[in-house]
């Protein structure tokens, strides 16, 4: 027997409005993570579901969550919930983590990324997979237009928005937290004369990259320790930022030995 079967059920409504809702999740502190690979990514950092919800007739996978008390519904009603094309039947309600630079634990050599008002979940969320993969110790999204809790950015990022430590600040006050950390900023910019290629990457960096209309704003540009462009041989002088920042990221892994 399923536990929710109307469409008219206030929960159902609840989680249409906060998919819906940024200032709603803001407000409640939660937000929604779909898909099992996501659900088990945020599930392995810890994070605790306030709610678990799956539909039988789409999950064709099971997730070990013990303790966890998970709600059925039907079909009609995950799909009505979910925002994804081809839903696997999983969703949860999470908190929202609380991160603060403050929390942000980094390595001896530490790579940071620094994303400045980025506006497109997907592009926010494949610059969390590439953090993911190439190991980098966090992302400060600095004045962000999107919202790091997006259930598109979350989806975009398959999940490593969990594995990357994640935070928001304004641009200043992480200026100062890189400064504080003896951290160089380096300014991806097309008017840059360096090449990413040519300056040593292997010390304490945080990349700096901005938005693809725009790029950078004049803070970043001003504080930067070293602007740098990638090299450009066709007719347009820019790439898409989550491209631009996994070609410096992985130069930068490149040149630690792939460490």
């Amino acid at each position: 027997m399923m536990d929710i079967t109307s469409l008219q059920n206030p929960k159902i409504k609840y989680i249409v409005k906060l998919r819906e809702d940024k200032r709603l999740r803001r407000q409640d502190g939660l937000m929604l993570v779909e898909g099992r690979d996501e659900l088990t990514l945020a599930l392995s950092t810890g994070l605790k579901p306030h709610t678990l919800l799956t539909a039988p007739e789409l999950a064709t996978v099971s997730i070990d969550i013990p303790n966890a008390e998970i709600t059925t519904v039907t079909r009609a009603v995950f799909e009505k919930i979910s925002y994804r094309d081809n839903p696997d039947g999983w969703l949860g309600l999470f908190p929202i983590p609380q991160n603060t630079l403050d929390d942000l634990k980094l390595s001896e050599n530490p790579f940071v990324i620094v994303a400045e008002s980025v506006e497109k979940p997907g592009n926010l969320g494949a610059i969390l997979r590439t953090a993911d993969a190439a190991g980098v110790d966090a992302v400060i999204v600095c004045d962000g237009r999107v919202d790091v809790w997006n259930p598109n950015t979350v989806r975009a990022s398959r999940g490593t928005v969990f594995t990357v430590p994640t935070v928001e600040a304004d641009s200043q006050m992480t200026l100062d937290w890189l400064r504080l950390r003896k951290m160089r900023v380096l300014a991806a910019t097309p008017s840059a004369e360096v090449l990413h290629t040519s300056v040593d990457l292997n010390q304490p960096i945080a990349l700096a990259v901005g938005t693809e209309d725009e790029g950078l704003t004049d803070f970043w540009m001003q504080n930067a320790d070293i602007r740098v462009k990638i090299p450009m041989l066709g007719k347009v002088n820019s790439l898409n930022v989550s491209i631009a920042t996994a070609l410096i990221t992985y130069e930068a892994v490149r040149q630690r030995g792939g460490k």
